[in-house]
Formats: C-alpha cells, sequence, structure tokens
C-alpha cells in the first residue's frame, strides 16, 4: 500500500525539533488530511501530499516514513477533536450543569464536529476495517473514554440518577457504540435524513431514557456537582 522509500526515509530524524520543522510537519498533515479527504486512501500518493504542502517528494520522508503513518497522525488529530467534548463537557469536574445538559451538550458538540469532518471520517472508518495498527489505536481510546463513562455512570448511580440495575460497564460500550455508529450512518453514508437539532434531541433523549436519567426540567433541579460524577 505504501510507495517505495527513498534513502531520505533511512535518515528520518526522531521528529523536527526546530520551529521550522514543526510547522513543515503541521502543513504535511494539512495536505495529507486534503490529499485523503479528495482521493481516499488507497489512491493517495506521498507526491501528492508533499506537492500539495510545497515540499519535494522526499521531503516527505524527513517527518514521516510512510504513508500509513501519515494517515494515522491524521486520524489520531481528527478523532481527538471529536471525542473533546466528552472531557471538556461530559465529564467536566467544574461544571455546574444537570447531567442531562451535559450529555446534550456533549452530543450536539461532537456531531457538529463529526458533520464538518465528514469526509475524512468516512476514510478513517474504510481503513479502520483493514489497517490493524489503526484500529488498535481507535480501539485503545475507545477503551479508555468507555471506562470513563461506566465510572461516571456509576457515580451517577451512587447519587440516585441513573438506573441502579444498568451494569456500567455494559451500558457505556451500548452507548458508546451508538454515538460511534449513528454519525457515520447520518453524516457518511446518509442512511438518515433529519434536522441536525431534531438528531442531537433524540440521541440524547436516548442516552437519558437508557439510563433512567430524571426529565430535564427535574434533573435541573438537583443539586449534585459535576465533581461527584467523575473520578477523583
Amino acid at each position: 500500500m505504501t510507495e517505495a522509500t527513498t534513502s531520505d526515509a533511512i535518515e528520518k530524524p526522531s521528529g523536527p525539533r526546530s520551529r521550522k520543522g514543526i510547522e513543515t510537519r503541521a502543513r504535511l498533515l494539512a495536505a495529507a488530511k486534503e490529499v485523503f479527504e479528495q482521493d481516499g486512501f488507497l489512491d493517495a500518493r506521498i507526491s501528492d501530499i508533499a506537492e500539495r504542502a510545497g515540499l519535494s517528494h522526499g521531503s516527505f520522508y524527513h517527518y514521516f516514513e510512510s504513508k500509513e503513518e501519515v494517515f494515522r497522525e491524521v486520524a489520531a488529530e481528527v478523532e481527538q477533536r471529536l471525542s473533546e467534548p466528552l472531557y471538556s463537557v461530559i465529564l467536566d469536574a467544574h461544571s455546574t450543569a444537570s447531567p442531562y445538559e451535559r450529555i446534550h451538550e456533549g452530543i450536539r458538540r461532537n456531531f457538529e464536529s463529526y458533520r464538518d469532518e465528514a469526509r475524512i471520517m468516512g476514510v478513517i472508518e474504510q481503513v479502520s476495517r483493514f489497517d490493524d495498527d489503526l484500529r488498535a489505536l481507535r480501539n485503545d481510546r475507545h477503551h479508555v473514554s468507555s471506562a470513563q463513562i461506566a465510572d461516571s455512570i456509576r457515580r451517577l448511580q451512587q447519587h440516585g440518577l441513573a438506573d441502579k440495575n444498568l451494569d456500567p460497564a455494559i451500558a457505556a460500550a451500548g452507548l458508546g457504540a451508538m454515538t460511534y455508529r449513528f454519525p457515520e450512518m447520518w453524516f457518511v453514508q446518509g442512511l438518515v435524513d433529519c434536522d441536525f437539532d431534531l438528531g442531537v434531541e433524540q440521541l440524547t433523549r436516548l442516552f437519558v431514557n437508557a439510563l433512567g436519567l430524571q426529565e430535564p426540567a427535574t434533573t435541573a433541579s438537583v443539586a449534585t456537582s459535576a465533581e461527584d460524577l467523575v473520578a477523583d
């Protein structure tokens, strides 16, 4: 799947050390993302990435060893953006918003990011089905976030806010699967046709109902801080 390496690949340094090197590497990542979005992974060429970044073909190998390596880094940056609301909204220890409000806002931000990144996410989903390394990286990220969500569900149960009969780990896995799959069906495959705000509201309601949380008006009156709902 990779193009033939050059002597530059053998001499590839451990990473950019100067400001110029860091900026050049960022240009290559941005160019790679555009090429992958346009051509897909299999048809994308390193020469096209280098040309779009305004560099020579050989310069690419000073920063990345292969097309696979640069693609995995592009995928990691995109997925970090998509997962950011989990930490900045839903699991924010300083938030005073109710569980319902945090779930709704977290889903909204996640779906906005997925919608903006739909083209590259379609490629990422395809490549993860045959690239073992990319799949392993995504699985590792998923395991970490799933464990944190499970811990948050346990805390909701301890405070009498979530269904005590739920297994937190299974619930986290099930809700996580819905979060991962639904936006792909919606924004990449076009299998869902609905208003954006309605989609966010419906997924939020599914989460709330699945966890046995109280209705928004009641939940908002519960004086339980977010610090009680996340790990210390």
